[in-house]
């Protein structure tokens, strides 16, 4: 088996053997509002669950040359932002929002999909994707090496659940309606494929 030393790697190796290895991620599709105005809309898969009491959920998003992503910056300037869950209907229009644009330039542009005001926050949702999650910033963590920071980890408040009726059943959702992409390595995405279903030991 081979053996490496994170330490010993360059930030490049240390992100090919994450992203390979914790497979497959769910992916976010997050709208956020620039003080202008502008609507940003990116991707990320460094994405989770962090608890249900209270429901909060994870972004986290690495720096450019120690400099915050747009998103980022955001969230923690105005504490708000829509979560949306990637699926595979809209996945090419997703992927389009991935595009590095200067500040001011909404990734909107590239996309079919058209907005719908949210309850809570002034962020707007993406009509066309089927689960939406209006969130508030709980906590804002800078992720440090020994020079620098280097990504910001956000922790989320859920404050509304925006689901499809056609999803929802007696409080579950049916993720074979949903059909979820989640993301690999390099260009790759992956759909739901077999599914197992194994009783938890008592």
């Amino acid at each position: 088996m081979l053996s490496l030393n994170p330490n010993t790697m360059s930030e490049r190796e240390n992100y090919k053997m994450l992203i390979g290895s914790i497979i497959p991620r769910p992916v976010a599709v997050v709208t956020s509002l620039a003080k202008d105005g502008t609507l940003n809309i990116a991707p990320f898969s460094y994405f989770n669950i962090v608890t249900s009491n209270p429901p909060i959920i994870s972004l986290s998003i690495q720096r450019q040359n120690g400099q915050m992503k747009d998103t980022a910056h955001h969230i923690v300037t105005s504490k708000e932002a829509v979560v949306h869950i990637a699926e595979e209907s809209y996945i090419k229009d997703i992927n389009q929002t991935a595009t590095s644009f200067s500040s001011g330039e909404s990734e909107l542009s590239l996309t079919n999909f058209t907005l719908n005001q949210a309850k809570s926050i002034s962020v707007p949702m993406l009509s066309e994707l089927q689960i939406k999650m209006e969130v508030t910033l709980y906590q804002h963590i800078e992720i440090k090496d020994d020079h620098q920071v280097t990504a910001d980890l956000l922790l989320l408040s859920v404050n509304y659940y925006h689901i499809d009726d056609t999803l929802y059943d007696h409080g579950r959702i049916d993720f074979k309606k949903l059909r979820p992409m989640s993301r690999l390595a390099g260009n790759d995405y992956a759909k739901i494929g077999e599914v197992i279903t194994i009783e938890r030991p008592v």
